[in-house]
């Protein structure tokens, strides 16, 4: 019986049936192929991903980046390491509260008195005062006109000899019209302490002192502030800052004439030293601190340190809990040393501040063996844990446990040393207003002077600060007596 086309094109033999079993086999084997090929590259991909999110997402808070670059429009997802002391926010319970006081000498004084009986009407005139209460209100005055002083240089023929006989004004008086200190002190303490750029600070010398200045002028100041510290201030706290036990070091990029340059500082709790350059070292010992110095330097991990071989180094423990945070919170399943290795040294931290607190000089030994025995494991753990693990995470991870391990003694400098704080807090918070005023002066400085000048001026107020002084009492003393210097490296 025929069949139709349809039987016509089936196979008519058992060969031919094995030939098309075997061409959907390899045609089946191909497509497992491309499909396997497409998940090894989807795999691929989603790693990648991974860890582009991975270090989109770093801030200040999972890095060694600086507050000034995470974005204003997200904050920083890790919060502090610091424990909660379990008080509520705000003022204490038994604190004494503050408001403000009454003068006793008020400029005006205006009586409200009533005039009639609110009740009757009844006119209380002469009647008796049951009582007084006192309201006052605190306001500013219109800023005065400036109080000029007028020296008149007399010139007198001699009637002797007939030479010509001039009186000498005052050595601060040589200009035909000038400023006095006051108000240069003022224009500096806008720029530096204020960190105001100079159009703004002009313009507020003008409403609130009533002194028209200009732009020029308020650059100039701190210039002229600049030129006075260097010959007596700066020598002064460099000589101190040398003989100081423990010194914190940092650097931070500023953004001059559309490059990079650093502002270098050496601080300690009483002295600030701040200098402009490079990141070599060269740039480092530019500042006539560190070099010879024999003490201990508490810095970050940058290696630009490592030539001053004479002095002890301790890595700042808050920049290695955040890269630990980083390495743990991308992968919390598998990095679990990273938490173990940060909860160690929060755990060293606490108990070195213990052990100041009660007055010890030297941590227990018996505590000091616990800790590096929990820190070996922990780095042990993370070189184990990476060391076969492919991908940027694990490569991070690895060269972080490793640093952990090469730079043991560094790390824990403060376990050993209870001289040694934790971190290296005191040296970032005296550069941060180098930050805050390139931020409100546009992002940049104009020259690299302008910086160098600032970073002078700003070493000379936050060593003032931090004895005590205030900002327009030693700016006022440099630009009539000379520079405030300080007495000592740490008060006696």
């Amino acid at each position: 019986m025929s069949g139709g086309p349809a039987a016509a094109s089936l196979p008519t033999s058992v060969a031919e049936l094995r030939a098309l079993v075997v061409g959907l086999v390899e045609v089946d084997a191909g497509l497992h192929e491309v499909v396997a090929a497409k998940d090894r590259q989807i795999a691929s991909q989603e790693q990648r991903i991974a860890e582009l999110e991975r270090r989109l997402g770093a801030d200040s808070s999972t890095s060694s980046r600086p507050p000034s670059s995470d974005s204003p429009y997200r904050r920083p997802a890790g919060g502090s390491s610091r424990k909660s002391s379990g008080r509520r926010p705000g003022k204490q319970p038994g604190d004494p509260g503050s408001t403000m006081p009454l003068v006793d000498d008020p400029d005006e004084v205006v009586t409200c008195d009533p005039g009639c009986c609110g009740d009757c009407g009844h006119d209380l005139s002469g009647a008796p005062v049951l009582g007084v209460a006192r309201r006052q209100v605190v306001e500013v005055s219109p800023p005065p006109r400036p109080r000029v002083t007028e020296y008149r240089v007399v010139s007198r023929a001699c009637p002797g000899c007939g030479a010509k006989a001039t009186a000498a004004a005052p050595a601060s008086v040589c200009a035909r019209v000038q400023y006095g200190p006051g108000v240069l002190a003022r224009a500096a303490e806008l720029l530096c302490a204020h960190y105001l750029p100079v159009g703004r600070a002009s313009r507020l010398m003008r409403s609130v002192l009533g002194v028209s200045v200009s732009s020029g002028f308020m650059a100039g100041v701190r210039a002229r502030a600049a030129r006075a510290l260097e010959s007596r201030f700066l020598p002064r706290v460099r000589e101190l800052l040398r003989g100081a036990g423990v010194l914190h070091v940092d650097e931070t990029p500023g953004r001059v004439e559309g490059g990079l340059r650093y502002v270098h500082i050496a601080a300690t709790q009483y002295l600030t030293a701040m200098h402009t350059g490079g990141r070599a070292k060269t740039d480092i010992d530019a500042g006539q601190v560190l070099p010879g110095y024999t003490g201990t330097i508490v810095r970050d991990g940058y290696a630009g340190y490592a030539h001053l071989i004479d002095a002890h180094h301790a890595w700042c423990g808050a920049h290695l809990i955040r890269d630990l945070r980083a390495i743990h919170t991308a992968d919390p399943d598998t990095q679990t040393w990273a938490s173990a290795m940060a909860t160690t040294l929060t755990d060293a931290n606490t108990a070195a501040a213990s052990a100041r607190a009660t007055g010890q000089t030297v941590l227990d030994p018996r505590v000091q063996a616990t800790i590096r025995n929990h820190y070996r494991g922990a780095t042990a753990l993370g070189i184990h844990t990476n060391s076969a693990r492919a991908g940027p995470l694990a490569a991070d991870a690895l060269t972080l446990a490793q640093r952990f391990r090469t730079h043991e003694d560094m790390i824990l400098r403060f376990v050993a040393d209870l001289a040694v704080p934790f971190t290296n807090n005191q040296a970032e918070r005296d550069v941060r207003p180098v930050k805050i005023q390139q931020r409100t002066s546009g992002g940049a400085w104009r020259t690299l002077t302008g910086l160098a000048d600032f970073a002078i001026v700003q070493s000379y107020l936050s060593t003032a600060t931090k004895w005590g002084q205030d900002h327009y009492d030693v700016l006022h003393q440099l630009f009539t007596t000379g520079a405030w210097l300080p007495p000592a490296a740490e008060p006696c």
